[in-house]
This record gives C-alpha cells, structure tokens and sequence, in this order.
C-alpha cells in the first residue's frame, strides 16, 4: 500500500526513502532509522522493502510507498538456482517492476513538491541498484559483503573452488560494477561491513566511511555480565556451569529440522562431559540456551526434546529472567528454553552451536567462539557455512558431523591461548557496539 505525502507544499525536513532487501537488512535499516528519528529536526522517513514483507518497520510505523510480497525462497535465492525459479513463477518479475515504478513515482513526487529527497540502500547490489538509478543523491549500507570472505589482514585466503578466482578477480570482493554504482556523483556516503573491507574499498573513488556494523547494536544484556573466560584460564573459571547458546536459525521448516541436528551434537557433549579425563569434569553442570525465534513453533522444538529423553524441569539452574523461558533436565544437564532473552542468551554462553546467519555473527561479534553444522538449506547449506567461516575467521569452527562437536569443544577449553584469538578476532571482524548512531550522524551531513 503506497503512503506517499499528498502535500502540495515543500517540507523543510529531508524526506528518506529506504530500500531493503532482506529481514536482517531490514532490522539494520530500523536501527539507523531510530537514530535518524532521535535528531533534531529529523526526516520524514519512507520504506520499500524489496524482499519479504518489512515487518521490522513497524514498530517505528514506517510507511510503505509500494508493494511488498513474501517470495518462496525467503531471499535465498543467490544460493540456489531453484529456488530463483520458484521466485520467478511465483511473481518475482512482476514484483521487482511494480517496485521499480513505485521508487520512481516516489522521487519524482518529492521533487514537484520541491522537497529534498535522498534514498537509503541496504543490503547488496539490488538495492544499490535501484538507488543508482532513481535520479535522487543516495547512500549505501553494504551488509553482505566482506573482504573477509577472500582475505584477512595478511593477504587472500586459500580457496579449492573452481569459481573462487571470480570473487576477487579486480581486487575486491565488490566487483567493477558495483564499485561503479557506489562511485556515482549522487552516491554521498557507502558504509562497508568492517574496516579491512573500507579499506579495501578507499582505493577507488568511493566515500567510504568506517564506521562500523550495526548487527551488533541493540545486544545488551538485561543485566552485567563479565567477560565468562579469560586468557588465564584457570581452575577457579572451571567451577561454574559450561553454558551452551543453541543457535538453530529462524526460518520454518529449516529450523526444525535444525534443531534436530544440534539435540545429537548436544548428546554427544554430554556424554563427554561425563567422561573421567574430561576437561569439563570439575565444572559439575552444563546447561544449554536455546534461543528461539518468535516465529518457531516451540512445541516443535519440545517434541524432539521429549523423544531425546528432556523432561520438565521446575527451576532454572542459573539466574535467568525470562517468566515464560521452558525448562528441561536430563542427567546433568539443563536447557532453557526461550523466545524473549535473545540478548542474555548470546552474553551467558561461553560458546555456541550454531545453524544460523545474523545470530551466529554477533555471537562471534561478543567475542565467543562458534561451532556450525551445516545442514539442509536452503539457508545453513554446506556452501553457507564455508562462506560464513570465511568471512568469521577462527570464531567460527566448523564440523560435517552433530558428534564431532564434542571434541571440538575439549580442544578449544585446553587451550586457552585460542580462545583469546577469538575473542580478539570476534571484536575485530564485527567491531565495536554503535555504528547505528555514527552512520545516522554521517547521514545527516552527507545527505541533509
């Protein structure tokens, strides 16, 4: 449904059109837009959500100027060509038209009212695209592109894959074309994903601006937590529980089948943790987080947990504030089960088993290490889970059996000096809490 301003007066404020393309790209979209709101004098703010339907812009009540439509990939489309096809029978094509005619109606609205205009891409070349040619100055938040993905602070990564030369072959991971559509006279601030990747970029005549990533905003704990491991790992640190984030993702029916693989992955930590010369012996405890989307069907989950011998449990084992968290026990270990704590459960783990995107980035991004499974897809394919230990470094450990987990996590807890590279390199690659804030300051002067 369109909302577009019928005013026939100018408006002194900027008016800021914001093109998404995906959930997480848009949760990044509010992010800033509540920053732009906190400022004197703010924009008046409109959204175009190009993929899936923008439910994150409703708790700011962003009004939409054009169509938007769930397709059946979820976005996913770039990692299977399938997936493309059923978007393409089920109206992408005639999606992305509407879409396109409704951005340009938009801007040329906003210039016969005499109002200043500018646009908000974010996400990758898609919306990037539309902003380049929609006639009004722009910006670019690029979030799905790392130079991590093809090199570290050293120099380029070793690859095995036939097509892993076309993902650098001009000295980017953006290519030539997408350089070109950031290096436009209208284009007035990009802000990459992490400083490796802005500098890479600042070779080119590009407004790069390092000011960090906005997936790790808004992550605060509901209560102080202190660093759950230290360089010095010592025997005092071995006391308390080993806690565990389950991270299974947040698409239906994926997640499920999700969580089916990370029960065995978590069986086999715990028969290990019970065994004689284990590393954990002396903790006496382990308890398991599942953080679970609102959108997942929690009596799913509790159906595999009853068939894998969980049963209700009365009390949490650890503080935990979440009134309606469920509660499990088996032998000696606990799980909790939540869909209202998402942000305890990342700063309570010492370590994650992870089948997600964004969840399992800023759990890195706390400076915690990771272990994925890659799965079915469409999302958490094998193909998914290499790019994203890529683009993630040593924070991210990645095993082809839910067993192996086990030994994984006894390696990382003898070694102490590896954790502290990943708590160093999780902070490096992801980069420090309020990049919101700083690229909303940014916009204001590059765009007011």
């Amino acid at each position: 449904m369109s909302n577009v301003p019928q005013s026939a007066t100018a408006s002194s404020r900027l008016q800021l059109l914001v093109l998404s393309n995906g959930h997480g790209e848009d949760i990044i979209a509010v992010r800033i837009l509540q920053e732009l709101l906190q400022q004197a004098n703010p924009p008046d703010i409109f959204a175009l959500p190009l993929v899936g339907e923008g439910h994150a812009y409703q708790q700011l009540q962003i009004p939409f100027i054009g169509t938007t439509r769930a397709m059946p990939s979820g976005g996913f489309v770039y990692m299977d060509g399938r997936q493309l096809a059923n978007d393409v029978r089920g109206g992408l094509l005639q999606l992305t038209v509407s879409q396109i005619q409704a951005m340009r109606r938009w801007v040329k609205s906003q210039k016969k009212l005499g109002n200043r205009s500018a646009i908000l891409a974010v996400g990758d070349i898609l919306p990037l695209l539309f902003a380049t040619f929609s006639g009004a100055n722009y910006a670019f938040v690029g979030t799905a592109k790392s130079e991590y993905h093809v090199r570290d602070e050293v120099g380029l990564l070793p690859r095995q894959t036939k097509g892993a030369y076309w993902e650098n072959f001009s000295g980017s991971i953006y290519h030539p074309w997408e350089r070109w559509l950031m290096s436009r006279r209208r284009c007035r601030a990009v802000f990459p994903r992490d400083a490796l990747t802005a500098k890479i970029l600042s070779q080119w005549k590009i407004p790069v601006f390092d000011l960090g990533n906005p997936m790790m905003d808004g992550l605060e704990p509901s209560f102080p937590t202190s660093r759950l491991y230290t360089a010095d790992f010592s025997e005092s640190e071995m006391i308390r529980p080993l806690i565990v984030t389950l991270l299974p993702g947040s698409r239906p029916p994926e997640a499920y089948t999700n969580w089916e693989m990370i029960m065995v992955a978590m069986s086999a930590l715990m028969a290990s943790f019970r065994e004689r010369d284990s590393v954990f012996l002396t903790s006496g405890m382990l308890v398991f987080l599942g953080a679970i989307a609102a959108n997942l069907d929690q009596n799913i989950l509790c159906q595999t947990l009853n068939l894998q011998g969980w049963r209700p449990h009365p009390e949490t084992p650890i503080p935990f504030r979440d009134p309606q968290a469920l509660i499990f026990k088996q032998k000696n270990a606990y799980l909790i089960l939540t869909q209202n704590a998402y942000n305890d459960c990342l700063h309570l783990a010492d370590l994650a088993i992870a089948m997600a995107g964004t969840a399992t980035e800023q759990f890195v991004g706390l400076g915690k290490p990771a272990i994925a499974i890659p799965g079915l897809g469409p999302q958490y394919t094998p193909a998914f889970a290499e790019a994203q230990s890529r683009l993630l470094g040593p924070s991210l450990i990645l095993v082809d059996q839910p067993p192996k987990v086990a030994k994984v996590i006894q390696s990382l807890f003898r070694n102490p000096d590896t954790l502290q590279l990943i708590a160093d390199n999780g902070l490096q690659r992801l980069g420090k809490p309020g990049a919101a804030k700083r690229i909303a300051d940014c916009l204001r002067e590059q765009l007011g």
